[in-house]
């Protein structure tokens, strides 16, 4: 085993603090994880971690370590950023993630065209409507809807997409339309929540005269799946806060009706984050380029 895999499997294991789950994030068994990490401590004849059953500290020596072997890391990536920016052949693998709905409509669609246009590249792409933890999951670039609260992560912002409140027609003509905002908060209506642990919205922004209200909405069912929520008020279950670009075509057809169009929601920001260490990678860059293209030109197609 090479130095500098043992490296990159420390870094991975002091991010994570777990032998099993950085061993999966670089592909190899918990035991290769564990050799790597003790043929380095041989080497600097140094403990780097403190053992417990279930977690791995770093010691104070492993804390000084990992300072350094990122500067290594990242040293290395930028030598080789620059090489393929020269050759014009970025190679290699990117773990890409997206929320379900966005990742469905704009970026698996485009999937294959990218890698026609650049084959060496390998993209690997995850769906989730649950928040995710780019360092300790491994993952390159995460595009979202919302407004991200790690100021540590670079952005890269792509489009302002309006937002809407609707129900089905069969919901209206049995509760009524809402009569204001506050009519969401009092149990009048039944609003169909997008909860998982870490959720940003338990509330929804409402714009009105007086400027933006917060509005605690109940309602009796919950999901961590923004598809699930539409097929729900597709059902006639309650009221949906979404994308425009999400239930466009419902609205066209007449299978979802707008509600409180005078008290608009927020606009949600569809955007990508990456870490500051992937931001010479030409690998990323080309991903967030060529994806930004074809989601742009996917919303001025939807609000046509």
């Amino acid at each position: 085993m090479s130095y500098f895999e043992n490296i990159q499997t420390f870094v991975r294991v002091y991010e994570l603090r777990n032998m099993s789950a950085a061993a999966r994030d670089q592909r190899i068994s918990a035991a290769v994880a564990s050799s790597r990490i003790a043929q380095l401590e041989d080497r600097l004849n140094v403990r780097l971690f403190q053992r417990t059953t279930r977690q791995l500290n770093p010691t104070e020596q492993g804390e000084l370590f990992y300072t350094g072997a990122c500067k290594i890391l990242q040293a290395v990536e930028n030598a080789e950023a620059d090489v393929q920016s020269v050759t014009q052949s970025p190679r290699g693998s990117l773990f890409v993630a997206a929320p379900l709905g966005l990742g469905r409509r704009f970026i698996a669609p485009h999937v294959p065209a990218f890698k026609e246009e650049f084959p060496l590249i390998d993209l690997r792409l995850r769906l989730s409507d649950r928040k995710l933890d780019l360092t300790a999951e491994g993952l390159d670039v995460a595009f979202f809807l919302g407004l991200p609260q790690d100021s540590t992560l670079k952005i890269r912002k792509i489009a302002d997409c309006p937002r809407l409140l609707c129900a089905a027609p069969k919901y209206l003509q049995e509760k009524g339309d809402p009569t204001d905002p506050e009519s969401l908060a009092d149990g009048s209506h039944a609003c169909l929540n997008l909860r998982y642990p870490g959720a940003p919205e338990f509330q929804w922004p409402l714009q009105t005269p007086e400027g933006v209200k917060k509005i605690a909405v109940t309602g009796p069912f919950e999901t961590d799946d923004g598809d699930v929520l539409t097929n729900w008020a597709l059902d006639g279950h309650g009221i949906v806060l979404k994308p425009y670009f999400e239930v466009a075509p419902h609205l066209e057809s007449g299978a979802l009706i707008p509600v409180l169009t005078e008290f608009p929601p927020v606009p949600v920001q569809l955007a990508c984050l990456y870490t500051h260490r992937r931001h010479q990678d030409p690998k990323t860059r080309l991903l967030i380029d060529f994806m930004a293209t074809k989601i742009t030109a996917a919303l001025k197609e939807i609000r046509a």
